[in-house]
């Protein structure tokens, strides 16, 4: 069954949901933990992920103006900057009508599950936690990062390689064998360094 672009909007609320569930039962010092995103703790990651419901569309183009519309920068500031928001706040942004609704531009609906699984487990495997994304978001995130070269844009390639997953019914491409779970699939497809995976460049 094909989805539609609403289908898959319709998936990411409840991943948000998931994730924020899974750590308010963790202690308080989980948010100050490193995550697998370099120089951001778990609360930036959290900051990172939910700039769409502390900022609307004039206040996030006066951000962006104030750093010469420098993205890469705007991001590492404010993951910094609202990092030191309250985690509470952090997870009640997580679950607002606000992310479930939110679509980055250009990116639709898949760009917004695909930001959601990845950076949920960029949290959830730095902590040790199982992934908190259901099984159909994390299948169309390892068909959305699969297909059409996606992979590429984070210095990934998986040519060559047989991509199996263990956890899931899933598995692309042709080569030597590659098993993992799907969430270490995702990560290492993302560009993520994992123990004995090494899919970059």
């Amino acid at each position: 069954m094909t989805l539609t672009e609403a289908d898959v909007q319709a998936l990411v609320g409840p991943q948000f949901h998931s994730l924020a569930d899974a750590l308010a039962a963790q202690p308080a010092e989980a948010a100050d933990a490193p995550s697998l995103c370099e120089g951001w703790a778990v609360r930036n990651v959290l900051a990172h992920m939910t700039m769409a419901a502390r900022y609307d569309a004039e206040a996030f183009m006066a951000e962006l103006a104030a750093v010469g519309h420098d993205f890469p920068t705007l991001s590492n500031k404010l993951a910094l900057r609202d990092g030191a928001t309250p985690v509470e706040a952090l997870l009640a942004d997580l679950r607002s009508d606000t992310m479930a609704r939110w679509a980055p531009p250009g990116g639709g609906a898949s760009g917004a599950l695909s930001h959601v699984v990845i950076h949920g487990l960029d949290i959830t495997a730095a902590l040790g936690l199982p992934r908190t994304a259901d099984d159909q978001a994390t299948l169309l995130v390892l068909n959305s990062l699969t297909g059409g070269g996606v992979s590429g844009q984070f210095g990934v390639d998986p040519t060559g390689r047989l991509l199996l997953a263990t956890d899931l019914d899933w598995s692309f491409g042709q080569g030597p064998p590659l098993e993992a779970s799907a969430g270490e699939l995702i990560l290492a497809l993302a560009g993520r360094s994992r123990p004995g995976i090494d899919l970059r460049r």
